[in-house]
């Protein structure tokens, strides 16, 4: 039985990478169809992701460049969003990637290793080394 409405959660992901190449990666169209989704075409400052026969819609609703990003879902009852949040730790060169995203409480685990599997395809494509992800 499905809580009354979607919970908050958070993930992070310590890697080493480029700042630049990874906001690309989180930030255009282009960059999200080769990882996030299977398309994301941008209309009328609306995003449409599409995962095989399903589309939801966003719009950008907080953009800083090469730190943070904020999707809201329009298709969601909830003003559910999605946000991505780089920090950088120049002494280890190391880039922690923090992900908000909402779900429905007996879903949190299974979202959480779809964006595992989604990060590991980013990393793999921009080069990446993962130094710790959430369990």
């Amino acid at each position: 039985m499905k809580t009354h409405c979607p919970q908050k959660y958070t993930l992070e992901y310590i890697f080493i990478a480029s700042v630049k190449l990874l906001y690309h990666y989180l930030s255009t169209e282009q960059g999200l169809s080769e990882w996030f989704a299977d398309k994301v075409d941008l209309k009328d400052d609306v995003y449409h992701f599409y995962w095989g026969t399903s589309e939801q819609k966003a719009t950008l609703s907080a953009k800083k460049e090469n730190e943070s990003i904020r999707f809201k879902w329009l298709d969601e009852e909830y003003n559910n969003y999605f946000e991505f949040k780089i920090d950088t730790n120049s002494i280890m060169s190391e880039v922690t990637l923090i992900i908000t995203d909402f779900s429905y409480e007996e879903n949190i685990k299974e979202s959480e290793m779809i964006w595992n599997s989604a990060i590991n395809k980013m990393l793999r494509i921009i080069g990446g080394k993962l130094v710790h992800s959430p369990s």
